[in-house]
């Protein structure tokens, strides 16, 4: 049986970063619904993540978004998160909501519409620079809607050769993290639909090149957990973008869909070194939170992947390698259900004890006043949303 001790190290351990943008006013594509106190400034986003920090323990990093967080002073808002408590973490780039970017952005048939995106994305390295980010993350709404719009593997050359240029950018500690959605918002062909491609780029690429998982970014039954096992043997797997789906890219709280997957992916992370500081993996938040309230939901989603890693740290390996050597199916796939089927609470809240924690992070912030002040403070001024 796993050792609790050893278990609870690992918790220890654990780092999970959250988004500004899930702070702010967000949520479907057809109406987002504005909150009182919700941040007005990329300063307000950083003392909401710090308040998920200060009842988690284990998010201290803050992911930016550009041109969401733009700032005259990246290194002064870097400073202003170390006194937070947090740090700023992954850049994420934005070749998305611009009028130019209607046919693509790095794969646009226009030289010029390119070289405004690839512009873009070698700013963010700038801006990694003065923060002291290790990552530059992209993900990339190209591709047609409709056959003969344009050249397929056109695009993907000139995918490669925009890439190529911003990656020649980096920093010998920094690196390129390329995500992958299977459609929307184009519907014929998407330039980076899946994993495969996704690995090819960054492949071609080189070492400071690698994949981003979204957990909400796959069809219907698409088995995710393998996908996260063959990125991690060949050391390709950057990091998750974590959230929920039901239909589509919801952008749910992480688990809330169904916490078996969730369970399944960080069993194979766990299994195969992923959680281990060598390796490096990123492990992100990337949700929307529309008719939620923002912390709280940031707060549970830290929660629901911490208890995930908690159940997946308990399942046996002893006795699944020898199941599996066996060829016993029905024993193996016991082990893995013991260890999902246990409730990890009590030991998450003796855990957080420990560590001077609340046993209750949820229970916690909302007793702490964090709620009614930022509520009362932030009136006026424009609130922080999608593209603000």
């Amino acid at each position: 049986m796993p050792d609790i001790a050893a278990v609870k190290a690992a918790l220890a351990n654990q780092r999970i970063e959250t988004p500004s943008w899930g702070y702010g006013n967000s949520g479907t594509r057809f109406k987002v619904f504005a909150q009182a106190g919700v941040p007005r400034t990329p300063r307000e986003k950083l003392d909401d993540a710090a308040k998920v920090h200060e009842f988690t323990g284990i998010a201290p990093k803050v992911a930016l978004h550009i041109p969401w967080d733009k700032v005259d002073d990246y290194a002064t808002l870097s400073a202003y998160a170390k006194e937070r408590g947090v740090e700023l973490g992954t850049i994420n780039s934005n070749t998305f909501q611009d009028d130019d970017y209607k046919l693509g952005s790095v794969c646009h048939p226009d030289p010029a519409v390119r070289r405004k995106a690839v512009d873009h994305l070698l700013e963010c390295v700038d801006i990694m620079d003065a923060t002291g980010s290790k990552d530059l993350k992209i993900w990339l709404a190209d591709g047609t809607n409709y056959p003969g719009q344009d050249d397929i593997v056109a695009r993907q050359d000139r995918l490669a050769e925009s890439l190529a240029t911003v990656y020649e950018r980096l920093g010998d500690d920094q690196r390129l993290l390329l995500e992958y959605k299977f459609f929307e918002p184009a519907f014929y062909t998407t330039d980076v639909p899946d994993w495969g491609t996704s690995y090819m780029q960054c492949m071609n690429l080189g070492d400071k090149a690698q994949v981003v998982v979204d957990t909400g970014h796959h069809a219907p039954g698409t088995n995710i957990e393998f996908i996260v096992a063959l990125l991690l043997r060949a050391k390709k797997l950057g990091g998750f973008d974590f959230n929920s789906r039901f239909y589509a890219d919801d952008d749910l709280m992480v688990g809330s869909a169904d916490p078996f997957q969730l369970f399944r992916i960080l069993h194979e992370v766990a299994k195969n070194g992923g959680f281990d500081p060598e390796t490096n993996v990123a492990f992100m938040l990337d949700q929307c939170h529309n008719i939620e309230a923002k912390i709280p939901a940031v707060i549970r989603s830290v929660m629901n992947v911490q208890e995930a890693t908690a159940k997946a740290l308990l399942v046996d390996r002893e006795a699944l390698n020898t199941a599996q050597a066996s060829g016993d199916v029905l024993a193996a796939n016991a082990v893995i259900m013991d260890a999902y089927n246990t409730d990890v609470r009590p030991l998450l809240a003796e855990w957080r004890e420990e560590q001077g924690l609340a046993a209750d992070p949820v229970g916690a912030y909302a007793a702490s006043g964090w709620q009614e002040r930022i509520v009362a403070e932030r009136v006026g001024g424009e609130q922080a949303g999608w593209g603000a």
